[in-house]
C-alpha cells in the first residue's frame, strides 16, 4: 500500500468516475484501474462496486475511505512540517543529575543559539530516570556520575540500554556547609566531623538504591536525615537547618556564596562526571553546542576534562 495508492482512491470518489479521475491524474484510466485492483488483492476486500453506471464505494470501501483520508491528513502535516522552507524549530533535551554546572552550559547553550524559534528541555531527575529517558530517546543526552561503588551496577545498566558513558572530568569529594557552620573554616571535614548535622539526600524513589544515589558517599549512620527531590530545597536545609550534602565541589552564583560553603572531604573517593548518549541515535547541532559550553563551564571552574 502506496500513499499514491490513497490519494487515488480519494480523487476518484471526489470525480465519481475512473475516467474523470484518470484525467485529473494525468493517470490513464487502465493504469488507475489497475493499481486500484493490486491495492484491493493486497486487502482482500473490494473497495468499489463496478457496473455499467459507473463505479460505487462498497460498505468496505467506505471504511476505507475514511482512514485512507486520515492517514493523507497526517501525511500531510509531515511535509508541512519537514517541507516548509522557513527554518526548523531547534529541539534539545537534556536529563541531569543534580548539578549546577549542568544548568549553567544549558543557558550558555540557548544564548548562543542563532534561531527564532527553539525548544528545549532540561530535567534534573533521578539516576534511573535520567538513564531511562536517554534510553527511550525523551532526552538526547544524560548527566550522571560513576564510582568505584557504582560502576559496575550502573555501567551493566548503560549496556544494556544500549547507552554510551562519555567521561567529562574527575572530581573529589566535596560538602557543602552553611558559612555559620562550625566547620566552615577547615581546610578539610571528615565524615565524623560532619555526623552531628543533617546529612541531606537526592530522595531516588521506591526503586531506589545506593547505587543510584546522587551522593559517592554517606554516613554509616545519620540520626539525622533529609531526602529531597529539588536543588533549590537542598540548598534551603543547609542554610536553614544547618544541614550538609556531598558534591562534586563545583558551584556558581546559584550558590549563594554569602551563605553556603564548599569545603573538600577527607577522602579517596571520587566521582567521574560524564555524559550518557543513545548510541542508535545522532545528536541534534543543539545537543553538540551544549556539549561544548558543558566542557567550557567545567572548564572554567578549573576542572582537568578528560580527553576522548
Amino acid at each position: 500500500m502506496t500513499l499514491l495508492q490513497l490519494k487515488y482512491i480519494v480523487k476518484i470518489v471526489e470525480c465519481g468516475s475512473m475516467n474523470e479521475a484518470s484525467h485529473e491524474l494525468y493517470v490513464s484510466q487502465p493504469a488507475l484501474s489497475s493499481s486500484v485492483k493490486e491495492l484491493e488483492n493486497e486487502l482482500g476486500i473490494e473497495i468499489f462496486t463496478r457496473s455499467s453506471q459507473g463505479i460505487a464505494l462498497t460498505v468496505d470501501g467506505a471504511e476505507f475511505l475514511t482512514y485512507a483520508r486520515q492517514v493523507l491528513d497526517q501525511a500531510s502535516l509531515l511535509e508541512e512540517r519537514y517541507k516548509n522552507a522557513k527554518p526548523r524549530k531547534q529541539l534539545c533535551s537534556v536529563s541531569t543529575q543534580h548539578y549546577m554546572f549542568a544548568v549553567e552550559a544549558f543557558v550558555e547553550m540557548i544564548n548562543s543559539i542563532k534561531s527564532d524559534e527553539y525548544e528545549f528541555t532540561i530535567r534534573e531527575t533521578r539516576t534511573k530516570d535520567i538513564i531511562n529517558q536517554v534510553a527511550n530517546m525523551l532526552s538526547e543526552i544524560g548527566i550522571i556520575y560513576l564510582s568505584d561503588f557504582n560502576k559496575d551496577v550502573i555501567g551493566k545498566m548503560l549496556r544494556e540500554k544500549h547507552l554510551e558513558f562519555h567521561p567529562l572530568f574527575r572530581a573529589p569529594l566535596h560538602v557543602f556547609i552553611a558559612r555559620t557552620n562550625p566547620l566552615a573554616g577547615k581546610k578539610k571535614v571528615t565524615m565524623d566531623d560532619l555526623k552531628p548535622f543533617p546529612f541531606i539526600q537526592y530522595e531516588q524513589g521506591e526503586e531506589g538504591s545506593f547505587f543510584f544515589a546522587e551522593e559517592a558517599v554517606w554516613p554509616e549512620y545519620s540520626p539525622k536525615q533529609i531526602n529531597v527531590t529539588d536543588r533549590a530545597t537542598i540548598l534551603n536545609f543547609i542554610i536553614g537547618l544547618n544541614g550538609y550534602t556531598v558534591c562534586t565541589g563545583i558551584d556558581n552564583g546559584d550558590l549563594n556564596n554569602e551563605k553556603i560553603v564548599t569545603v573538600p572531604l577527607d577522602t579517596d573517593e571520587t566521582m567521574l562526571v560524564g555524559w550518557i548518549t543513545n548510541e542508535r541515535a545522532k545528536l541534534s547541532k543543539a545537543a553538540e553546542t551544549y556539549l561544548d559550553k558543558l566542557k567550557s563551564v567545567v572548564a572554567s571552574h578549573g576542572y582537568k576534562l578528560i580527553a576522548r
